[in-house]
Parts: structure tokens; sequence; C-alpha cells
């Protein structure tokens, strides 16, 4: 039964927002000056801790709070990497004086975030890195290679995976930090995409170097850290596009509008790669393909997936706001976000015809039906593959026995792997 208090408990703090929004929002401050008096007032991410720009407010206050902010038109704290995946992660794990140099200049968007994961030599098997982190005196050396990077051409700090033991087994000997970007001996290199897109980087470490207080957690405890990114990661699989019509009076929201133009840039192909559900019928309609018998099935079926897709996306939601911990839904989500992208692309396929190939002025919707056919195989890639979703809910969802692995007690270094060592 719910607590009959909980109403009034969040009738009381929106009324408290509301009046503190009116006191302190104006939109000719600069954005960190915005951005603070919100880190400052806890009202910045209410379900935080309070020393770290919170109220300790249960989850079901987020959202209550983002709609209160959107609704007087003011700005909120930054999207991205920083808020989404890494301060969690940080607050989770990381020391307090970790969270004391970095948590509130996340919060205000004076420092950006990137991700340092996966390997060309490891691929979906993200315990298998080999990137290398060595200790020297009162810091760590780093080499070694990450790829499908985001936001790594202008990031000020990276999240990083590395190993620092190679005699134990690969799980146990990895160890989290937070790299500063800006160095000498980081090289970052951005990929082109087969969608024309350049979204994500390679970024090469030669003897770059890590302060010994940047450790997100203990050295040989990574892992644990990783999987918390990771689940909060599938969480927000899809950031989508910026969102249109904004106000962009007043500094603040024009330095806001500016930070998102940034940030949603590696993004903007991000809808193709879900698949387009959305533009199916008009396009069925505009062509007359909506008289095929054949199509209006695949057409059904593929609404149908993306209506169950929706309400899992709903249950997960729901669970936040109750302010469980991430659940089966994200694999489940991601799982069904790959089954519905790949269903839509052959729905645009049955549609378009030979001419979904074609790009340019003369070709479907201007070319986002071409787009689409080469950005949808990226959504069953990015973060994590349907094969490890398809794992993580066997053996940690249905309690079925592990994959077998032969490597998985040896010690690294006896392990072999694609990078040839």
């Amino acid at each position: 039964m719910t607590d009959p208090v909980e109403p009034l408990a969040a009738t009381s703090a929106r009324q408290e927002l509301r009046s503190w929004i009116e006191a302190n929002w104006n939109p000719e401050l600069s954005l960190v000056e915005w951005r603070t008096r919100l880190a400052d007032s806890g009202w910045a991410c209410p379900t935080w801790p309070l020393a770290w720009c919170g109220r300790a407010l249960p989850a079901a206050f987020a959202d209550m709070v983002s709609d209160e902010i959107a609704r007087a038109g003011a700005v909120g704290v930054p999207d991205g990497v920083g808020m989404r995946l890494v301060a969690p992660t940080i607050l989770e794990h990381g020391s307090d004086d970790l969270k004391r140099r970095l948590i509130r200049s996340t919060v205000t968007g004076e420092i950006t975030w990137c991700q340092l994961f996966s390997e060309p030599g490891s691929g979906s098997d993200l315990a298998g890195l080999t990137t290398r982190a060595e200790p020297d005196g009162d810091e760590w050396v780093i080499n070694g290679e990450k790829v499908w990077t985001t936001s790594a051409t202008h990031a000020d700090y990276g999240l990083l995976a590395a190993r620092t033991d190679r005699d134990v087994p690969k799980h146990e000997g990895i160890t989290s930090f937070v790299i500063p970007m800006h160095q000498t001996g980081v090289e970052v290199r951005p990929l082109r995409q087969m969608n024309g897109h350049s979204s994500f980087n390679e970024v090469y470490f030669d003897d770059a170097r890590i302060p010994a207080g940047n450790l997100v957690g203990d050295v040989g405890h990574g892992w644990a850290v990783a999987l918390t990114t990771l689940a909060h990661e599938r969480r927000y699989a899809f950031m989508g596009q910026s969102p249109a019509g904004a106000p962009t009076d007043g500094r603040a929201r024009r330095e806001a509008a500016a930070e998102r133009a940034v940030l949603y840039e590696p993004y903007k192909w991000y809808p193709q790669r879900a698949g387009r559900v959305d533009l199916v019928v008009d396009r069925a309609t505009a062509t007359g393909s909506n008289t095929d018998p054949l199509i209006r099935q695949e057409m059904a079926r593929l609404i149908g997936m993306a209506r169950t897709a929706t309400w899992t996306a709903q249950r997960g939601r729901a669970a936040r706001a109750l302010g469980r911990p991430p659940g089966p839904e994200g694999s489940l989500g991601k799982l069904a976000a790959s089954n519905v992208a790949r269903a839509a692309s052959r729905v645009h396929s049955l549609i378009a015809g030979a001419s979904g190939m074609l790009t340019g002025p003369d070709s479907p919707l201007d070319g986002t039906i071409a787009e689409i056919f080469v950005s949808v195989p990226a959504v069953s890639i990015a973060g994590g593959t349907d094969e490890i979703q398809r794992n993580i809910l066997g053996e940690r969802v249905l309690g079925l026995p592990r994959e077998p692995d032969a490597y998985h007690r040896l010690p690294f270094r006896d392990v072999p792997t694609n990078a040839g060592e």
C-alpha cells in the first residue's frame, strides 16, 4: 500500500521548488552561475546525497523536479556521459576526495566526460581489455588503445578501465581511473562510419599519466565499477536528438543551446539507428504500399513489437521512480531495441524497394531511408551486443548455467587475446 504521506511530501517539495525557482532563476545569469545555484540548493540532483548537490529525496522526485524546471523555462543540469554514467558511478565507488573534486564541476557543466571501455582486440569481452596501467610513484602510467569513444575529441576527463594485474584472472586484474584527456600521451583519432557520420573515436595512450588519487574504487576492483557504469548505460541506450523549440533568449539559455549542439552532434543519426518506426505508416500510405497484404502484416508485427518495447521501458522507469537499482529491464530493453530496429529496416525495405538504396535529394526522404539501412546494425552492437544481453538475462535473471569459459580462472597473461598478447 502506498504511504499516504508521500503525495503530501511531493506536493510540499513541488511548492518549495517553485518558490525557489521564482526567487533564483534569471535567464541573464551565465550558465555556470545558474547551475551553481542549482547545485548549492540541492535541486540540481534531488535524489543524490546532500553533500553532493542533492537532497536525498526518493527516486520518484527526479522527474518532478525536471518537469518543474522545464515548466519555468529554466535550464537543467547537463545531459550526456558525465551526468548519466560517470557521476553516478563515482558517487557509488569513488572516494570523498574524488567526489569533492569532480561531482560539482560535472553538475555545473564546467567539465565534460567520455567513457573509455571498449578496445579493438576484445570486442564485447570487456574483461579481456589489454590497456595497461602501471604504478610510478604517486602516478599511474597508461599505455594502450580504446575505441568507439564518443565525445573524446572535447572531453576534459575520461572514465577508464585498465589492466593493473596480469597474474590474476581477467575480471580481477582491472582497475577504474579518471584520466585527464588534455595531456601529452593521449591521442584522439575520429572514425568515419559507413553512414557518413563520424561519431566515435579511437583513443591512444602512450605513457599517459593519472594521479594516484584518481582511482575509482580500489585497485583490482574495476570490474564491479564497470558493471555499475554499464547498468546505467543500458538505461540510457538511446539518447536521441537535441530537444527542439527550447527558448534561447537570455545568456543562460543561449549557452545551454550551444552546449546541447556540441553534445548532440554525434547522436544526430541515432533516430535512424533505431529504425524510424514513426515513419512507416506515412511512407506506406504515400507509396500505396498499405494495400499490400504482406507489407500490412509486417507493419502490424513491427508496431506490436515497438509498443511492447515501450511498455518494457515504462516498467524500467517505474522501477527507478520507486528507487530500485537497475534491473533486467535494461538488458531486455536493449535487446528489444535491436529487434525493433531490424524489423523496421525490413519494413522500410519492403516499402521503398530498390529506391531505398539511393541517397541525395531524389531518394526517399532525402536519403533518410538509406541512412536507416546502414545505421540499424549499430544498435545491436553499441552498449553491449545482443549476444551479451542474452547471456546477462540467461545467467543473472533466469539463473541458467554460465557460458563455458576455459580461461575463466587462468591468470590473464596465460589467456590468448585478439590483441596478440
